[in-house]
């Protein structure tokens, strides 16, 4: 499994190479199981791996390297014997105390206070890289991990012993999702184990988590009860309680992982080890099942979505249980399927002669790159090799963290290769742009449009949609993946001469076959639905990509992509549906449909996901999903694209009633739609539900703003009598509260705005992703957003991407993200959207901090004047309100505001 949990973003590690503890108090590997040299020879292909200070790039893109592999990198080194090979390393994060970029938030959002946030499996993670390591681990990067892992286990509630996320600044709680899963759990119990200070609430909610088979499961899950909190600790407020691995199977939550098993196994050993009672049976359990579910091959499987017998999987369980000992046989079985897939000095006149001691993630992986090289499955390897190690080793963790590694096993001897040559692929049929370095003008204006953009016809036929169509999307719940890059790029198409064109070049060019995003997590790809749906959108406000757009589109609409995104297939057992899917699927469908050559059955495609939307709605507007992974959030964001799909079907009236039934006093909103009675908002919450309270059908929208000509863009503060005099009709089918609330919040974003068009961060910088929200909202309600697409243009890299911190290199979540503010214009308002803005509110110049100030005393005497003194007074109060906005990445991928 890989290493690194964010969200949403953010967050639990994706985790580690880790397993085993042996119950004698020294090292005990078996010499006829484990092939110390062959685990050094892998040792030395990672340390080969690594850059000179240590680090490992992160395939996620940004500034960041990956923490989560440099630490299992590090575990196997010494494991096998080469802690040297691997002590740069440790010098990266404890000398160099850079170790809490992994463990808090303070990476992604440096010097910003966000240290107080933790991520426990992280914190856990770094614990035990601490102890294997020999360094102190209470004072190992700057903390006393002993104890941040200790405050992470949360000691009362439903989340008793729970390796936990949590922010220590109370402030900041609402923004942590407690996404800890069973791999931080057991790191968590190997850590404090190896510290001789065994935590029995860590280790109990562990045991929960083993169903009777003996196997263990990886995710905590709910499942609904009737009792109340003061029954069950275990009981949430909303009638659902965290089940036991037994109780979560009637509910499908409780499929088993051998990755977590081995795992869990690991640690139960290590607590035993440290003096733990009453585990001798957990474990008894735990073996016999590991023993019973070992392929003929000899190897292990993981969980859902990585059941083919793999090196990972392998190697994380054939540790263990030679640390448990009674299954030599299946280990050394275990040992044979690990070595088929290593590359030896038998392989030195093959393309992979000079990888000596890399390990695929399958055999098979191994044969085909025998034969073609490794190519862009480097990333793969490595994490395969860095847990698949462990298993040749064979060191229990607890003897790890003590330091008590047996000799034995050469080091390998360098040799002289000459690879044979690899078979170039002929290119695949695509159709987008080249991701290679592209040369661009010194100076570029930024291309911006206020106005709905006019593009011809398509007139070519699509070509069929990638084969992945219908595959699986990462399980639900998991740790944080990888974006996985097309190997070969596709083909240059449109020329890049402005920002817009360089972004959508780089989007387009991130599309694997062309026409849908995927992720790796664990050395397996999963599609990624949602963020192939917020790129294509992001690709209509940018234009230029018109066939990309198409394919894409057609992509998401396949009818088993549909199954997969909105209905939660192959997870869900039963019927299931989910209104966000729906909504974004449902508005791409208008979308292609206006643009021409869409399928024959697109009417019914559109009209059956209408029909399976307006099930979810209940009768106060808000929809509800169904189904075991179903998102139980109001999110305001996903109450803004169910609004918008409602109004495309002429059906609007009710979930704008809910949306605009909890607009905040100063006219935001708040992030989520539980939240009612509100003073102050969110603004990026705001931005989206700006662009709903302005939608319309574009025919009532085109007659609406013929209506209101003279609503003029103003650049000046208006007096309350002009204001007056400008105000528009109210549209037909709106409420003087709908008026009323597009006013109000329309303000509260111009406020945020400065000259230059962005928002500020906590540095008094760009934070990129909230100006392009904003933007989208203002440019909405017919406000100018030109400055904001000159600065959001002028920060993209040469490869036309954006990065998610300013000095990183450009990502791709990120770059989906700004695709509007680039542009100049938000998706609602190009050619053929299913929707249209409906008014163009007058102007605010951006509000200076010195009238902000000086206009609060005003606006405060007067705050129970009525919105009939005008816009412009409205707009004004509405500046002069502060709101404050943390913007990350969450573990759903959103990316592109509505």
């Amino acid at each position: 499994m890989t290493g690194a949990l964010s969200k949403g973003l953010r967050r639990v590690a994706a985790v580690v190479a880790v397993a085993a503890l042996v119950t004698a108090g020294v090292a005990t590997v078996a010499a006829a199981d484990a092939d110390r040299t062959a685990a050094k020879s892998n040792s030395h292909w990672l340390a080969r791996q690594l850059a000179a200070d240590g680090t490992i790039e992160n395939p996620l893109g940004g500034s960041l390297p990956d923490h989560g592999l440099m630490i299992d990198i590090l575990l196997a080194g010494y494991a096998s014997g080469n802690g040297d090979l691997v002590e740069p390393i440790v010098t990266y994060l404890d000398d160099q105390k850079f170790a809490n970029d992994y463990f808090t938030w303070d990476g992604l959002l440096p010097d910003m206070g966000y240290d107080a946030i933790i991520r426990g499996g992280q914190t856990a993670k770094t614990l035990v890289a601490a102890e294997v390591s020999g360094r102190n681990p209470r004072d190992f990067g700057g903390y006393d991990l002993v104890a941040e892992t200790k405050a992470s286990i949360a000691l009362s509630g439903p989340h008793k012993g729970r390796i936990s996320d949590y922010s220590k600044n109370p402030e900041w709680s609402e923004m942590v999702s407690n996404e800890a899963n069973m791999f931080g759990q057991s790191l968590g119990v190997i850590g404090l184990a190896g510290v001789g200070e065994n935590n029995q609430l860590a280790i109990d909610r562990l045991l929960t988590q083993q169903c009777s088979d003996g196997y263990f499961r990886i995710f905590f899950g709910v499942i609904p009860t009737t009792q109340t909190p003061a029954e069950d600790e275990d009981v949430l407020p909303n009638g659902y309680k965290f089940s036991t691995c037994d109780e979560g199977k009637p509910f499908d939550q409780s499929s088993p992982d051998g990755d977590t098993t081995g795992l869990a196994l690991s640690a139960l050993l290590a607590a035993r080890h440290a003096g733990a009672p009453d585990l001798d049976q957990p474990i008894a359990r735990t073996v016999a099942w590991l023993k019973r579910n070992q392929a003929s091959s000899g190897g292990w499987g993981g969980g859902v979505g990585t059941e083919t017998p793999n090196s990972n999987s392998t190697g994380l369980i054939a540790q263990a249980l030679a640390d448990a000992g009674g299954a030599d046989a299946e280990v050394a079985r275990g040992v044979r399927f690990l070595k088929s897939a290593q590359v030896t000095a038998a392989d030195k006149d093959t393309p992979i002669g000079g990888e000596l001691g890399g390990i695929a993630y399958t055999p098979e992986g191994y044969d085909s790159a025998r034969r073609n090289g490794i190519g862009g499955d480097l990333p793969t390897w490595i994490r395969a090799s860095a847990q698949a190690s462990l298993g040749l080793s064979q060191v229990g963790f607890y003897d790890l963290t003590k330091g008590k590694i047996p000799d034995g096993g050469e080091e390998p001897t360098p040799t002289t290769t000459t690879p044979a040559p690899t078979t170039t692929p002929a290119p695949t049929t695509t159709t987008g742009v080249s991701t290679t370095e592209q040369t661009t003008p010194t100076t570029v204006a930024a291309e911006t449009r206020t106005e709905t953009v006019t593009r011809p016809p398509r007139t070519k036929t699509p070509r069929p949609v990638s084969p992945r169509a219908g595959a699986q999307a990462p399980p639900p719940g998991a740790a944080p993946v990888t974006d996985v890059i097309p190997v070969i790029p596709p083909p240059a198409g449109t020329p890049v001469s402005t920002p817009a064109d360089k972004l959508a070049a780089f989007l387009a060019g991130r599309l694997v076959d062309g026409d849908h995003i995927e992720v790796s997590q664990d050395g397996k790809s999963f599609v990624d639905y949602d963020a192939t749906a917020d790129l294509v959108f992001g690709l209509r406000a940018l234009g230029g990509q018109d066939d990309v757009v198409q394919q894409a589109t057609l992509f998401l609409l396949n009818a088993d992509s549909v199954r997969a995104y909105a209905h939660g297939a192959p997870y869900e057992k039963a019927d299931a549906a989910y209104a966000e899917p729906l909504a974004k699927l449902q508005l791409l469908g208008r979308f292609l449909k206006a643009d021409g050559g869409a399928p024959a059955d697109i009417d019914k495609t559109v009209s059956d996901l209408a029909i399976s939307l307006n099930g979810l709605r209940e009768p106060d507007g808000t929809y509800v999903d169904t189904g075991e992974q179903a998102d139980t959030s109001q999110s305001t964001e996903r109450h803004v694209w169910v609004t918008l799909a409602a109004i495309a079907d002429n059906d609007g009236t009710a979930a704008l009633g809910a949306l605009l039934g909890r607009q905040c006093r100063d006219g935001t909103f708040p992030v989520d739609l539980s939240i009612q009675g509100c003073g102050s908002g969110d603004l990026a919450a705001t931005a989206k539900a700006v662009v709903a309270l302005n939608a319309g059908l574009p025919k009532a929208a085109t007659e609406s703003t013929e209506s209101t000509t003279s609503i003029e863009p103003t650049t000046s503060e208006p007096s309350s009598s002009s204001a007056a005099a400008k105000m528009p009709a109210i549209p037909t089918g709106w409420t003087t509260k709908r008026l009323d609330g597009l006013v109000a919040a329309a303000g509260a974003l111009n406020a945020k705005i400065t000259p230059e068009g962005v928002v500020l961060d906590g540095n008094a910088g760009t934070d990129t992703v909230l100006s392009a929200i904003v933007a989208s909202g203002r440019h909405a309600t017919g406000l100018d957003v030109k400055s904001t697409a000159a600065t959001l243009g002028g920060l993209l890299h040469p490869d036309g991407g954006m990065p998610k911190q300013l000095d990183g290199e450009s990502e791709l979540v990120t770059s989906i993200a700004v695709a509007q503010g680039v542009a100049g214009t938000s998706w609602v308002s190009v050619d053929n959207a299913p929707i249209a803005p409906v008014l163009r509110l007058p102007a605010v110049a951006p509000v200076k901090r010195d009238t902000a100030e000086l206009s609060r005393a005003a606006g405060a005497a007067n705050a129970t004047a009525a919105w009939v003194i005008g816009i412009g007074a409205l707009l004004l109060v509405a500046a002069i309100v502060g709101s404050r906005q943390i913007t990350r990445r969450n573990t759903t991928r959103k990316a592109v505001s509505p």
